[in-house]
Parts: structure tokens; C-alpha cells; sequence
């Protein structure tokens, strides 16, 4: 985990707010920023990498809520109502650690430090 946020955004910003905003967990400030930032910026590796591992993590969310809510709907109807609400359960636990993990990369990225997210992390970094 090397410090590596010297320097400006193409945008303008410090690298290190750059790559907060790329996690920050309000509307879809994570997604549109880091959608900017890989159309916008080519040369700040650091800003580039945050903003990869914050869209992976939002595509694995999503496709987790999407998942988990199609499969207790389905065995709501299927099988039992109440198995099915365990389900809804499930989609809280995953949304409170999805806000927890931006969270904790809203701080490291702050920080300057590119901490990597398991399996992800090696990923954005080969795409940054």
C-alpha cells in the first residue's frame, strides 16, 4: 500500500480527492465521477485505479442485490414466504458491507493509498 496521490486530476483536483469522490457512497456521485474520470483522465495512474476498483465493486453490488432479490422472490413464491424474507435480510448485509467497503476506500484513497479490494483491486490496477 504505497502512497502514490501527488498531483492533479485532469479535472483539476488533488489526486487524493479525486480518488475519494470515486468511492463517495452519496446518489451516484461514485459512478459518474469514476466514469469521468477513466473518459477524462489517461495520466494519473492513481486517480485511474480508484476510480476501475470503485465501478467493479458497484457492477459486483448490483449484480449481488439483483441476484439475491430474484432468488427470494422466487422462492417466496415458490416455497415459503418467510425462507423468502430471509432473502431481504441477505440484501441488507450486503448493501450495509458495500457501504462499508466505499467507505473505507472514500478514506484510504483520501489518504493517498492504493489499497486493493481482493480479486478487484489486481484487476483495476491492470486496467489503470
Amino acid at each position: 500500500m504505497q502512497n502514490m496521490s501527488g498531483g492533479k486530476t485532469a479535472l483539476g483536483l488533488d489526486a487524493n480527492v479525486g480518488a475519494l469522490l470515486c468511492y463517495l457512497p452519496v446518489c451516484l456521485v461514485s459512478l459518474i465521477f469514476s466514469i469521468i474520470v477513466i473518459i477524462a483522465d489517461k495520466e494519473n495512474r492513481f486517480v485511474r485505479f480508484h476510480a476501475f476498483q470503485s465501478l467493479l465493486l458497484s457492477a459486483i453490488y448490483i449484480v449481488l442485490v439483483i441476484a439475491i432479490n430474484i432468488l427470494g422472490g422466487i422462492i417466496g413464491a415458490v416455497i415459503s414466504g418467510t425462507l423468502g424474507s430471509l432473502f431481504s435480510l441477505l440484501t441488507l448485509v450486503v448493501v450495509v458491507g458495500f457501504i462499508a467497503a466505499m467507505v473505507y476506500g472514500c478514506i484510504k484513497g483520501f489518504q493517498g493509498q492504493m489499497f486493493k479490494f481482493p480479486v478487484i483491486g489486481d484487476m483495476a490496477e491492470k486496467w489503470s
